[in-house]
């Protein structure tokens, strides 16, 4: 194995019962639950092009605890610090970025913790940022306890690259992402271009 391509969103993003599949394997809120159930899928292709019911999706939206996190420019740029310190406390290489307002992609090197486990390093990394930067998408809704819900999804995608040809695939998808969705082509300080194997 040479890396991990991996994906997580935003709070609102990827519902668990989004008709397009997610990596759930119940709808834990009750009122969501009429929107369908859950969609688990094992493929390891995207399937964000799948036809589905769009005005259902958002209607479920709707009945959100929260609202659905939209990052800004400034917002995915804290994000990218947090990415920053905690990919050089792991020394983990990243070979692509892409963090977009609503979810982010990353092809990374191998590391000893698997990639779910990377994931979980790079969502509390990036939410200390955001709070430390006084940016948090979800400021509004501090709980009683003081606490912040977090600004992302519970768990995310991951895909094991095990050839030079996935992994410079990958890295192309993720460094194209944002121009697909109209936005500007990203450059991150912590990305490392892949030299291949050594």
């Amino acid at each position: 194995m040479l890396g991990y391509y991996l994906c997580f969103s935003a709070y609102g993003f990827w519902l668990p019962n989004d008709p397009r599949g997610s990596w759930s394997t119940a709808v834990w809120v009750p009122h969501l639950r009429r929107y369908g159930k859950s969609t688990k899928v094992t493929t390891g292709r995207s399937l964000a092009h799948r036809r589905h019911d769009h005005a259902r999706r958002l209607q479920a939206k709707t009945h959100l605890k929260y609202p659905a996190v939209q990052l800004t420019g400034v917002q995915a740029r804290a994000v990218g610090r947090g990415f920053s310190q905690i990919l050089a406390l792991l020394q983990l290489a990243a070979y692509a970025c892409s963090i977009l307002p609503d979810h982010v992609h990353l092809v990374t090197g191998i590391h000893p913790h698997d990639g779910k486990t990377v994931i979980g390093f790079l969502k509390r990394a990036a939410t200390r940022q955001l709070i430390a930067e006084g940016l948090h998408p979800l400021a509004q809704y501090r709980r009683a306890s003081g606490d912040l819900p977090s600004p992302w999804t519970a768990g995310g995608w991951v895909v094991y690259l095990d050839t030079e040809e996935q992994l410079r695939e990958r890295i192309r998808y993720v460094e194209e992402n944002p121009v697909r969705a109209g936005l500007r082509f990203q450059w991150w300080s912590f990305v490392s271009p892949f030299k291949g194997r050594k």
